[in-house]
């Protein structure tokens, strides 16, 4: 028990702290620009700026985001708990709500006014903290008591804020004591105490079947567009064709496709919502809406607010849906909590109470959750050792179960008309229900089966027969990760985790297999003995310290000495072995003992596999046999634990078996094998063999196509169309193929609606003809664009060691002339946050790869440039190798490398008004890679000094000057 402060203590009030304000100053030199507590502004250099955010009680906007910019590549001390973090503060007192990790975004998330000089943002910090404690001392805010608790416990473990958050919480903190005065020491952390329950209710019926006709689609368009928008030829055009999806299917098997590229800017989110909400509404079902950025979840979020404008009429019918490894579970946080009441990391987790008991869904990664926190709960899990991974739920053995955000979000799923998922999620629960169908027997009623996307069964309402993927482009490498398997270290370690617990790892969940299904099977002999057998089997499987032992020359256990001579093999073969890249080999000719230590370990499987069949047969047959007199709450985690233990004894362990026994022998046609040493930053973390399908569209068409009513595929970039196809009907073949269309019985509706906008006036695209492959020179280029655009420009690479040398060379130059560089890979938050902050900054550049290419969403002025450093060819690895035989050769490269460009050029302009520059700086793009850009925006090759003045001259609103591709 904790005494409670006095509550005539000094400072009853809310209380700003005596301290400093630091933001970071601007110029080549680094350092900041410090505001004291009486308005005095002081220029700081570097040194003496990082070494009060090191010693002394100073406030700012994310201490390490802080400390990096100002020491602009300095080594510095990571700053202590002293330091005044205005995020922590605003997480505390707005849980839940947006805030960018900037003192831009700090001003606008409280809507206060600040310059964009550094001493304007400086003196604003003072005010956002009053602000802030102001709002925290209002007895009307909600939750005063509980917060009062959490604040408490965070004061205890030193939290900077932790006495002016206490001076305003002070009243409600007497409220919320004893009548001795003091406050157990587990609560302000018990969100569990707090939360609602969930409830379940009666299955619904399965859905109708009624169609959608052009113009109801295009009435109900009309209606969520509004009477005041502009006409959208286009997005009308669109909405009554993607009403096909939604017509009745005549014969199994053959569902009715539509496939459609909708050009940037005809508004296909609203496009395929009128006739999908129209549907669901009539039929009393649900569609799922799949896309594959968390961005578009994002704004498929906002556009929905349209459909149900009512917030409480949008929590019931719209659900955004993902995997359970995406949401708090309250039992890992319930132990983190322990921990922090023992000493561990209280602020962490307090903030994390406030989160959750605010949350909309208990959603971390993506969600409401502050991307920014993740950093702060320590280890290498992060966030991830709060969610929950690889079926350690306990179901209902959880003593939080009827408070569980992932139970949760499945119930609300079944009732929901439409459901916002993402790519990954679809497809492996698909697979998964095509498989466990056949390996199991028919699922419990929907409000006794289990719930979570590992071992759910859709029933009912939640079976998904309507689908509309957005961002279809993807479909093809998301069913390349979703049906493949790997054989690796870390899976296999991951599973005899499963089994055996955490054997004494720290950090980890020791729940093994006895303890989630021991009690179940008690009593049973038959079971128990299986029970002994598979922990005894699991043995084989990789045991903590498998990397040491590997590294050492010293694998212990079957699947240790697999992985040691599959090391052996990669390092003896793969090329370029002395660099930190991951390495790859091919798995025949197998070395000298790999073949017959794959027989070991496929023999050990089977033992395993053997055992667990048995557990699982036995919980069935007391399903069965038990059916009147057990209880809903055994029934759901006998039916779940069964799920669980099938799903690896008939899919993922004879998946491995199948891919030992090909080695020496031959490889299925339709698969691709390789052996592989995964590095990070050069030191190794994984070591496996790899298992993928040379069409990853083939299972994606039989598990997810062929048993659907009506699908709609749709993006701005499906095709690749050559230069000499017209623009409506070449490219199809392309399409069809990376969706796997071409593997239904019946062919797709197809239709293009191109891009309303003018490229022609709004766009100009640069290929620079005199830079080279030196860094410096690369790097000289990207400065110089940079400052042409005077901002608003994004840099995307291929390779992250060429970002980080060209960041290294031009972060401070472009900060001398007023522009700040942000960079993936570099800056440390995630890149969806990197994304906002640039988006947010009209004098920002960005930094990135692949994932920015793919997510950017930045329409206006923010993003007025893209440099791109090299033509983006697909890697070379064993995988691209096999593909590019079954799909073209030479021309397979070509298509993959436009749909590149064609996707990066997509992120330039997004409105009717937007204007924008596309650099290629390699001067050896080749011209039939040109399709790739829309007509009318013509490809000039100039030096690069031509690039910067005619970049400079169209963003200022001149014509340019330079001739069209082949002129001088």
């Amino acid at each position: 028990m904790a005494d409670i402060p006095p509550h005539d203590s000094p400072g009853s009030g809310p209380m700003l702290p005596d301290a400093v304000a630091l933001v970071p100053a601007r110029g080549a030199g680094g350092g900041a620009v410090a505001v004291s507590p009486d308005g005095e502004i002081e220029e700081l250099s570097a040194d003496r700026a990082l070494t009060l955010i090191e010693r002394e009680p100073v406030m700012l906007v994310h201490a390490g985001f802080t400390a990096r910019r100002i020491a602009r590549g300095r080594a510095f001390r990571e700053a202590g708990p002293h330091v005044l973090d205005l995020l922590e503060l605003f997480a505390f007192v707005r849980p839940a709500e947006p805030c960018l990790p900037t003192p831009e975004g700090l001003a606008r998330a409280l809507g206060l006014d600040v310059g964009e000089a550094p001493e304007d943002q400086a003196m604003m910090l003072r005010e956002a903290a009053a602000t802030l404690l102001r709002q925290l001392h209002d007895p009307r805010l909600p939750g005063r008591p509980f917060a009062a608790r959490t604040a408490f416990r965070m004061a205890q473990a030193g939290w900077a804020w932790g006495p002016g958050v206490m001076a305003a919480l002070r009243d409600a903190l007497r409220g919320a004591a004893g009548r001795d005065g003091t406050l157990p020491a587990t609560r302000g952390f018990d969100i569990w105490n707090e939360l609602p329950d969930w409830e379940d209710r009666a299955p619904l019926p399965p859905a109708g079947s009624l169609p959608v006709s052009v113009a109801e689609a295009q009435a109900r368009l009309a209606e969520l567009a509004g009477a005041d928008a502009e006409a959208r030829p286009g997005q009308v055009a669109f909405a009554g064709l993607a009403s096909a999806a939604f017509a009745p299917r005549e014969r199994a098997g053959e569902p009715h496709v539509v496939l459609a590229e909708a050009g940037t800017g005809i508004g296909k989110t609203i496009g395929y919502v009128a006739p999908a909400s129209l549907w669901a509404e009539r039929n009393k079902g649900t569609v799922w809406i799949s896309t594959y950025t968390k961005n578009l979840q994002r704004q498929l979020d906002q556009e929905l607010t349209r459909l149900y404008p009512d917030p409480a009429e949008k929590a019931e019918k719209a659900v955004i849906r993902k995997g359970r490894e995406n949401y708090l579970c309250l039992l890992n946080f319930a132990e983190m909590a322990d921990r922090a009441a023992l000493g561990g990391n209280a602020v962490a987790v307090g903030l994390i109470a406030r989160w959750a008991m605010a949350s909309r869904d208990g959603d971390m990664v993506g969600g409401d959750f502050p991307a920014w926190l993740a950093a702060r709960l320590g280890g290498t899990t992060g966030r991830t050792g709060l969610t929950d991974r690889r079926g350690e739920c306990v179901y209902t053995a959880c003593p939080h179960y009827r408070k569980c955000f992932i139970e949760r979000a499945i119930r609300k799923a079944r009732r929901a008309e439409i459901v916002v998922a993402n790519h990954a999620l679809v497809m492996r629960q698909a697979a998964l229900d095509q498989t466990m169908g056949v390996l199991t027997k028919p699922a419990q009623p929907a409000e006794d089966a289990s719930g979570g996307a590992e071992d759910e069964v859709p029933s009912g309402r939640e079976a998904r027969t309507r689908f509309v993927f957005d961002e279809g482009h993807h479909i093809f490498d998301a069913a390349d990760s979703a049906f493949s398997t790997s054989l690796s270290a870390l899976e296999a370690a991951e599973l005899r985790r499963w089994i055996r617990g955490a054997e004494g790892q720290r950090g980890r969940r020791g729940r093994g297999l006895e303890e989630r299904v021991g009690d179940l099977v008690a009593g049973d002999k038959l079971a128990e003995e299986a029970l002994a057998a598979a922990l005894s089997a699991a043995s084989a499987l990789p045991a903590p310290g498998w990397t040491t032992r590997l590294n050492d020359g010293q694998p212990r256990g079957a699947a240790e000495k697999f992985l040691a001579l599959v090391r052996q093999q990669v390092h003896a073969r793969a090329e370029e072995t002395g660099n930190a890249f991951s390495l790859e080999t091919e798995t025949e000719p197998p070395v000298s003992g790999l073949a017959e230590a794959a027989q070991v370990l496929d023999e050990a499987l089977s033992h395993l596999v053997r055992a667990l069949r048995v557990i699982a047969d036995r919980l069935r047959a007391r399903l069965d046999e038990e059916a009147e007199d057990l209880d809903t709450a055994t029934r759901i985690r006998m039916d779940a634990a069964a799920r669980g233990i099938e799903r690896r004894a008939g899919v993922l362990i004879p998946a491995w078996q199948s891919m030992l026994k090909s080695l020496g022998g031959t490889t299925p046609e339709i698969f691709v094998d390789w052996f592989s040493v995964e590095r990070l930053s050069g030191r190794e973390i994984d070591v496996g063999m790899h298992r993928h399908w040379r069409d990853p569209t083939i299972p994606f068409a039989g598990a997810v196509l062929e048993p659907a009513h009506g699908v709609l595929i749709t993006s701005a970039t499906l095709r690749d169309q050559l230069p000499d196809e017209d623009i409506a009907e070449g490219g199809w073949e392309s399409a069809e193929i990376r969706t796997g269309i071409s593997h239904l019985a019946l062919p797709a509706k197809r239709a293009f609606m191109g891009s309303p906008f003018d490229y022609a006036a709004q766009a100009r695209i640069f290929v620079v003809r005199d830079v080279g492959r030196d860094m410096d020179a690369v790097a000289a280029a990207y400065r110089e664009l940079f400052r042409a655009a005077d901002g608003g420009a994004l840099g995307l690479f291929t390779a992250i060691h060429r970002l980080r040398a060209v960041h290294e060379r031009i972060a401070a130059p472009l900060e001398e002339s007023g522009l700040t560089l942000y960079a993936q890979h570099v800056d440390q938050l995630d890149t969806g946050t990197l994304v906002d902050i640039f988006r947010a900054e009209r004098h920002a550049c960005l930094l990135g790869t692949d994932a920015v290419r793919d997510g950017v969403d930045v329409p206006g002025d923010s993003l007025r440039m893209i440099v791109f450093d090299r033509v983006p060819w697909p890697r070379p690895d064993i995988l691209h190798k096999a593909r590019r035989e079954l799909f073209g050769k030479a021309r397979y490269d070509d298509m993959l490398t436009r749909l590149r460009l064609k996707q990066a050029f997509g992120r330039l302009i997004r409105r009717a008004s937007d204007r924008g520059v596309f650099v290629m700086l390699d001067s050896r793009l080749p011209t039939r890679l040109t399709s790739a850009f829309p007509p009318g925006a013509e490809v000039h090759r100039v030096g690069l000094a031509e690039a910067i003045a005619e970049s400079r001259r169209f963003l200022a609103g001149e014509a340019a000057l330079a001739g069209p591709e082949g002129s001088p």
